[in-house]
């Protein structure tokens, strides 16, 4: 059963993946205090306490299936790709928190450093021969570069 969950985790991941290079759209669930975190089902930092995730998905309708459990005071909240990977996946990653995408409404889906996300989203809008414009960054390449250079 473990093993079905962690497949279905990874499809829904690519699903993420895919859907935000498209749209150029991420969605994020808010409320006054901020935006949504969950504890990692999975890590935990030195003094072993769960490391925390902000969670994101590909799609409106996802995300609201998710106020629900805790997060009832929350509302969907509409992020630009570009503004998603300079702002929010640097920033986390600095942080040493973790993104989760398209969560589900048991707070079970995908962990991944932000870093790693960055990289992924490059490699599908490069697949796609798509650009983004970005406010820190001259386009991917440079993008790619500054994040693998981090990443040593």
């Amino acid at each position: 059963k473990m093993f079905k969950n962690h497949i279905d985790v990874k499809l829904k991941h690519e699903k993420f993946v895919t859907k935000v290079c498209e749209t150029n759209l991420v969605y994020g669930l808010e409320n006054e205090d901020g935006f949504a975190t969950s504890s990692s089902n999975d890590l935990e930092d030195e003094d072993g306490e769960p490391i925390w995730i902000i969670c994101f998905w590909s799609e409106k309708a996802l995300s609201k299936s998710c106020v629900k459990n805790g997060w009832e005071e929350y509302e969907p909240t509409e992020i630009d790709l570009a503004e998603f990977i300079e702002n929010w996946c640097i920033g986390i990653d600095n942080d040493e928190l973790l993104v989760g995408t398209n969560f589900d409404q048991n707070m079970f889906g995908y962990e991944i450093e932000g870093y790693e996300l960055i990289l992924e989203l490059i490699k599908e809008l490069k697949k796609n021969k798509k650009e983004l414009d970005f406010e820190k960054f001259e386009n991917l390449e440079d993008l790619e570069t500054q994040i693998r250079e981090a990443m040593e």
